[in-house]
């Protein structure tokens, strides 16, 4: 092979993997769950999907914009919306370690809204014979990135006088003592905090303006208080101390919703265990994806370009 055809050979396949150069928008719909200290399955809580309970999972839904400078890369800012939940009423139960879930009977749901921006490695777009070329092209990738999100954790709150129940913010009612002098490792958590999207897909291309992805994103978080729910239960004479008398009688019930409280070495009085502090929580969505090219095609741009034919072998 001469050095000019070894040379030509070259750069044709380099300016295949880099001929991106084109934004392509997206709408996204799926499921989220959550990983948290609430709820599970059978035995003791062991975290991830080992605990995860179907019957909470949530609808989400987004948008996006993705720049893809070159075909194996794609940088995308997006913004979703969702909600999560549990309940330790749901939890499998068949009498063994998990009853002192069911017996610690807290339960919390929360809207979620994120936007984060990451980057999508398309890790095969470096064996084709012709990565310009994609319809009908099936390619995995990667996802990686950074993001914000905005939560607000409630629980159900059963009035004594009346009974009637409804929802209530948990933050305010610092359950488990955020904030207060008697804890002083224990600060108030911010309700809206950084994360870490990392994820999975896979891509079809119909053609080279629309294609439909499925991914599964996890998201790392840096708080175990997206349930509200996190170390040891309070003394809950120390809500009369730091809340008026409306919002502290309120927190007493919500800090510990147990029928077993009181009750001498239940496992569910002041300094008990309420939440595993050793995991934070998380969440993940399950979604498709619609993507649609915006701008001219590459049939376009091929036209009013002066690049060199790429080969194909």
């Amino acid at each position: 092979m001469s050095l000019s055809l070894a040379l030509a050979l070259h750069f044709s396949s380099f300016s295949q993997l880099s001929a991106g150069n084109y934004f392509e928008g997206g709408i996204t719909v799926g499921p989220m769950g959550v990983l948290c200290d609430l709820g599970g399955n059978l035995g003791t809580g062991k975290g991830f999907l080992k605990d995860y309970n179907i019957p909470n999972t949530k609808l989400s839904y987004g948008a996006s914009i993705t720049a893809h400078p070159a075909e194996w890369l794609g940088i995308r800012l997006a913004l979703n919306f969702g909600s999560v939940a549990a309940d330790d009423a749901k939890t499998t139960g068949k009498g063994g370690e998990e009853e002192t879930r069911r017996n610690r009977n807290l339960n919390f749901r929360s809207n979620i809204t994120e936007g984060f921006i990451a980057a999508e490695v398309y890790p095969t777009v470096f064996f084709e014979n012709d990565p310009t070329d994609v319809q009908g092209r099936l390619r995995p990738y990667g996802i990686i990135g950074v993001g914000v999100f905005h939560f607000n954790p409630q629980g159900t709150y059963t009035d004594s006088a009346t009974g009637l129940q409804s929802w209530v913010d948990l933050r305010p009612l610092h359950t488990e003592g955020e904030g207060f002098a008697e804890y002083p490792e224990r600060k108030e958590y911010a309700l809206t905090q950084i994360n870490i999207p990392m994820g999975v897909g896979i891509k079809y291309y119909f053609n080279e303006n629309i294609n439909i992805s499925f991914e599964i994103v996890h998201r790392k978080l840096f708080t175990d208080y997206l349930d509200d729910v996190s170390t040891t239960y309070v003394d809950p004479s120390l809500f009369y101390k730091y809340l008026s008398p409306a919002e502290a009688k309120i927190a007493v019930e919500m800090s510990n919703k147990s029928p077993l409280r009181s009750t001498p070495n239940s496992g569910y009085n002041p300094g008990d265990k309420r939440g595993d502090p050793t995991q934070n929580d998380s969440y993940f969505t399950t979604t498709f994806k619609l993507g649609i090219r915006l701008g001219s095609s590459s049939e376009q741009q091929w036209r009013n370009s002066t690049r060199c034919p790429i080969m194909r072998f």
